[in-house]
């Protein structure tokens, strides 16, 4: 039984639509076309020459090129005299369903029609060919074509979603990468340019080219970001004082650091925990994006593994927030970073290391609050990213609050049966079976409701206390761990198949235990049980109260 909805909600990407395709052709009645539009514009160069003038760029345009043109945008396509210009112009819409969608349903910004810059590439004869295709075909009158065309269009989008990340491909410089690795781990060192390029093995005035070519700053701007947002990750903690802080980070002295931190930042280091605006945060996982949220902040930046967010009545929908693969090249996610202005990043380096990213990296971008995930509870993270936003008294209310809903369910959950009973917290995965601890599910029916562990769980939490994750069991160890009462999560392999749980349910060893025979087993939902945030211990708390007072 569950009279407590999710508190879930899936963000989607928008669907595309081809609002409209031309053929521009130059001649010298007409050298030039002008290009202003509502929808993005991608404009393909099927043959001849010409340039195309942008505000106060110019891109040399040859057959295969072409360019994605934002909405709102004015530009102008000039023709070759010599060369005749010939190019196909598709604008590119959102499609708008009749119906409107759920209130809690998020659209994710479109990396194709989102940004805000021009987009080149010089030569794609294939996409040309496929916008060519749409031309001839743009009147269908079988369904099949019009299908295809659907498809065709989709190709395109696909393709320049594509080349847009190719551009962060592996750098072909490792002797620069290794350079500004070094710069990233020994910043707070004595460290001149001529030291750098001596370890790129070139030049110091083509290394400060290649340095800005590859990171958008000079080495001495980089050096500076990193240290003084290194200084900034100090002044949150708390850690020293201000002269300390610039020994800390290689500056001399307070003094040389105040300048640096105020002509970077627009204030001193000594009004910065006192600022009154709140930092552009960015966030690596959902969990902590949870936590911001429920302190009033919408994060900029989600680094993800899918596009799920925390969606209840009492937060406001993260309506602006991006959301990045967390399988992304740390370029691309730094270029990111610094387009949505980001000022602050939070995250685990358990996190970090999980998907290769690098946290000296990422502090040239903006100073990182490192929170440890495992060696943490969920309310220790909660204060710590409370401390980093300066919303300390904010958390203290929602955890006092929380604390009285916990008394109060512990006391129903105390008056029935299960209050005498064993509980299991059984977890089966298609790579092992495990039995948790006192963290995600564990909290709530160990620490909020003071339900018994198995005797062996129980030496664990005392030993590790809310370190304790879980561990990991055979199937002939289930009947030393089974309690009274089993609670079950199954997570299913990639394809979604859950034979792995039916092997062991069918299993004499399963079917022996005591809980399967009085039937005293749970089977439960992961996404309602096992988020470990503040939002959902708090609905695992509801629900563990719904579940557990019908029982008699």
């Amino acid at each position: 039984m569950n009279n407590v909805n999710s508190e879930w909600a899936e963000s989607h990407f928008p669907l595309y639509t081809a609002a409209q395709i031309l053929s521009l052709y130059g001649t010298s009645n007409q050298p030039m076309h002008k290009i202003h539009e509502d929808f993005t514009v991608l404009i393909a160069i099927a043959s001849g020459k010409g340039i195309l003038r942008l505000d106060d760029q110019t891109f040399e345009l040859q057959e295969g090129s072409i360019m994605l043109i934002p909405a709102q945008v004015h530009a102008a396509l000039v023709t070759n005299s010599l060369q005749p210009l010939h190019a196909y112009k598709l604008s590119i819409g959102i499609w708008e369903p009749p119906t409107s969608p759920p209130a809690s349903s998020m659209v994710r910004r479109s990396e194709v029609l989102g940004g805000s810059n021009l987009h080149f590439f010089l030569c794609e004869p294939d996409i040309v060919a496929k916008v060519e295709e749409l031309y001839l075909y743009r009147s269908p009158i079988h369904e099949a074509r019009h299908v295809k065309n659907q498809i065709v269009f989709h190709q395109i989008i696909a393709e320049l979603l594509e080349r847009e990340d190719a551009k962060y491909a592996v750098s072909d410089q490792p002797s620069m990468d290794r350079s500004i690795a070094y710069l990233e781990n020994h910043f707070s060192d004595k460290i001149t340019r001529e030291q750098l390029a001596a370890l790129a093995g070139i030049s110091s005035s083509h290394y400060s080219i290649l340095f800005k070519r590859l990171t958008g700053f000079s080495p001495q701007e980089y050096l500076s970001r990193l240290r003084v947002h290194r200084a900034i990750e100090l002044l949150i903690s708390g850690s020293g004082t201000l002269r300390e802080i610039a020994q800390k980070v290689g500056y001399k002295d307070e003094f040389y650091l105040s300048r640096r931190f105020k002509r970077q930042t627009g204030a001193a280091p000594s009004a910065y925990n006192r600022r009154s605006s709140l930092p552009r945060v960015a966030v690596v996982l959902t969990p902590y994006a949870s936590h911001l949220l429920l302190l009033g902040l919408k994060p900029v930046v989600t680094i993800a593994e899918n596009g799920e967010y925390v969606s209840i009545a009492e937060l406001e929908k993260p309506q602006n927030m991006r959301f990045i693969s967390a399988d992304a090249s740390p370029e691309q996610l730094n270029s990111v970073l610094l387009e949505t202005k980001s000022e602050l990043i939070i995250a685990a380096e358990q996190h970090l290391h999980r998907f290769g990213l690098n946290l000296g990296h990422m502090r040239a971008v903006a100073p990182v609050i490192e929170i440890s995930w495992m060696e943490l509870s969920w309310k220790e993270h909660f204060r710590l990213i409370a401390q980093a936003i300066q919303r300390s008294e904010r958390a203290e209310e929602w955890l006092a609050m929380f604390e009285q809903e916990e008394q109060e369910a512990r006391l129903q959950v105390q008056e029935s049966a299960v209050a005498k009973e064993t509980i299991t917290i059984l977890i089966l995965r298609p790579e092992q079976m495990q039995v948790y601890g006192a963290r995600n599910v564990g909290y709530v029916m160990y620490h909020s409701l003071g339900l018994k562990p198995p005797a062996k769980i129980a030496q664990e939490i005392e030993r590790l206390g809310n370190q304790f994750h879980s561990v990991p069991i055979e199937l002939a160890e289930l009947a030393d761990y089974a309690g009274d009462r089993l609670l079950v999560f199954v997570f299913p392999d990639p394809k979604g198949s859950f034979a792995h749980a039916d092997t062991i349910l069918q299993s004499s060893y399963w079917k022996g235990l005591s809980a399967v025979r009085n039937d005293k087993v749970h089977h439960l939902d992961i996404d309602e049980w096992i988020p470990y945030n503040p939002v959902s211990i708090r609905l695992q708390l509801q629900r563990a109260v719904a579940l557990f007072t019908g029982i008699q």
